[in-house]
């Protein structure tokens, strides 16, 4: 944040919005600034947490400055795991050979201006994640991770140089950094030809040969240890694999996160820039058949490049690029099918008869812990119109006189809220836990229905609950899956040349988890031209979304110019623009632009 020569006052709140808390949320102790006419204000302290935390809680920990719109994030999740889960160390120099999972990026990837005086400086930088260490046949090993993180979305030329860590963890100064590799491949962001966001950087010696991923292995001290991912080509995600996977991740901005899987067959528009603050559209590119991962805490930017391992087995099923966060904490993180990245980037290289695998070891399990287990579901934090609330009591009359038979498995119903679809009234039909398979129609008098399991007790004292169970991972049939796939490539061309809609995947609905579903990613900002309950015989599930990031944080607003950047277009910055400019003017080897 900006602080010019002040200092900050650090604060702990339950809610990013809330006042300030008591020890049960922990304690900061300020230890200062740095400040520097050549490089930001760099502001340091140190968090500790409380020995229990307060269950289910989210809180904040800030400082507020003279900018108030300025704001940094770093997430921590609390755990009872007995280790260490703070995004620290992937963020972090490493003095040592380098691993995996974390902080990198393209040593040019950053957005200069010029002030009044015609002196160039730095205003902003990107940087993401180092992602998984891959070697061909002939033993070479490379760096794995995005695109838009090694190769500057389409702008990098082999040969640039690649540093650990990023130019955002490096006060943005293009001198800084540890050379790591040289950009060597990259599956063009621009091409039709392409559907993965990768690319690979030539390692130096200075990289662990043995693939390891920061965090990936068992903890010790206290902290998380390093270890390598399965070594291979990864394995596939279908519909069979899905019922009980955890997923994990270890990357830049976020640590070590885990999820599950809720979405496949995944169409979905993702956004590109060419500038970190995405004020300078370059392309919009529609992927097909990608892997969708629920939850607004798995990632973020920054993350970008992370490997996706299964959580079981230490095998990498996809790598990380884009996410979206939305209203009541939903969100969803994409990522490529690891099978894809690698054969595109094999075909990309021109090279007939190259091939890669990821350098890694056995399969081993990874210590799991997840942000949003527990989240409610945003239809249940979402409040109905009294248009829809009066129709859900219509149908739910309606419904009590025509469904319930409890000798058949129906023992109750009563009006209530959509969790396909949030804003949305929804008839629940309460079924006997004994028998989860008892025919419920998917609406009752036009109103979509909820089905939830439960006892006959619960429900004549009217304590039953309001939504399903949650349960990891998405459930249906193969035979159901396979329907839904059909559907999917058969609505979602047409659905996605409405604006307001930017993505359509194969999923579990929420009002019955026994249904496969159609998700349809609706753009916060847009209303679309229809929004069906159903389609194709299956249910419609709706989540409202801010369009994909892949540079900015998903919980950006939009940007605005700093107080530094406007005082340094008034009078320049001779440090910075000397700095800029032997930045470059810095020779490359031979250039061939992606």
């Amino acid at each position: 944040s900006e602080v010019n020569s002040g200092a900050m006052r650090w604060f702990v709140a339950p809610s990013p919005n809330g006042a300030g808390a008591g020890p049960a949320y922990g304690t900061v102790a300020d230890l200062g600034c740095r400040h520097s006419a050549q490089a930001y204000t760099q502001c340091r302290a140190t968090y500790t947490a409380p020995a229990i935390p307060p269950a289910g809680s989210v809180f904040l920990v800030a400082s507020p400055a003279n900018s108030p719109r300025s704001r940094a994030s770093l997430h921590i999740l609390l755990n009872s795991g007995g280790f260490n889960s703070s995004p620290l160390p992937n963020r972090a120099p490493q003095t040592g050979m380098v691993e995996m999972g974390g902080s990198g990026g393209n040593a040019n990837d950053f957005d200069s201006s010029m002030d009044a005086q015609g002196n160039q400086y730095v205003k902003d930088c990107c940087g993401g994640t180092l992602g998984a260490l891959v070697e061909d046949q002939n033993s070479n090993l490379y760096i794995l991770s995005n695109n838009h993180v090694l190769a500057e979305s389409d702008e990098g030329r082999t040969g640039d140089s690649i540093v650990q860590p990023a130019l955002i963890d490096q006060d943005c100064n293009p001198q800084a950094g540890r050379t790591v590799g040289a950009l060597r491949y990259a599956a063009p962001i621009s091409s039709s030809e392409s559907n993965v966001d990768a690319a690979l950087a030539l390692a130096t010696p200075a990289v662990d040969p043995l693939g390891n991923i920061l965090q990936l292995g068992p903890p010790a001290n206290g902290a998380l240890t390093p270890a390598a991912p399965a070594g291979g080509v990864g394995e596939n995600v279908s519909p069979g694999d899905l019922d009980q996977m955890r997923v994990v991740k270890s990357g830049r901005t976020t640590g070590l996160t885990c999820s599950t899987v809720d979405t496949i067959d995944l169409s979905v528009e993702v956004d590109y820039y060419y500038d970190c603050a995405e004020t300078k559209p370059y392309y919009t590119k529609t992927f097909t058949n990608q892997i969708g991962i629920p939850g607004a805490g798995f990632a973020d930017s920054g993350d970008s490049g992370a490997l996706v391992l299964d959580a079981a087995n230490a095998q990498p099923i996809g790598l990380f690029f884009a996410g979206g966060s939305g209203e009541g904490g939903a969100g969803l993180s994409v990522a490529n099918p690891i099978q894809d990245v690698l054969l595109e980037l094999a075909r990309d290289s021109h090279q007939p008869g190259l091939q890669f695998r990821i350098v890694g070891g056995p399969e081993h399990s990874v210590s799991c812990s997840d942000y949003d287990r527990d989240s409610p579901p945003a239809g249940l934090q979402h409040a109905l119109s009294e248009a829809q609330s009066s129709a859900a009591r219509s149908a739910a009359d309606y419904a009590a006189a025509t469904l319930i038979r409890p000798d058949s498995g129906v023992l109750g119903v009563r009006p209530g809220r959509s969790l396909d679809h949030p804003g949305e009234g929804a008839v629940i039909v309460y079924v006997e836990r004994s028998k989860p398979t008892a025919a419920v129609p998917k609406s009752v008098g036009g109103v979509r229905t909820l089905v939830i399991p439960a006892d006959a007790a619960s429900v004549n004292a009217g304590a039953a609950p309001l939504a399903p169970p949650r349960y990891g991972g998405i459930h249906p049939s193969n035979e159901a899956w396979r329907a839904a796939a059909a559907a999917q490539q058969k609505f979602a061309p047409q659905w996605m040349s409405d604006p307001a809609i930017f993505g359509v995947g194969v999923t579990q609905s929420l009002d019955n988890p026994a249904d496969a579903a159609l998700l349809v990613l609706v753009d916060m900002k847009k209303t679309p031209e229809a929004m069906p309950d159903f389609a194709g015989g299956l249910r419609v599930r709706y989540l409202r979304l801010n369009r994909l990031h892949v540079t900015r944080s998903k919980g950006a607003g939009a940007p605005r110019p700093t107080n530094c950047e406007l005082r340094a277009a008034r009078r320049g910055s001779a440090a910075t623009a000397a700095r800029v400019a032997d930045a470059v003017a810095t020779p490359t080897p031979p250039a061939t632009p992606f």
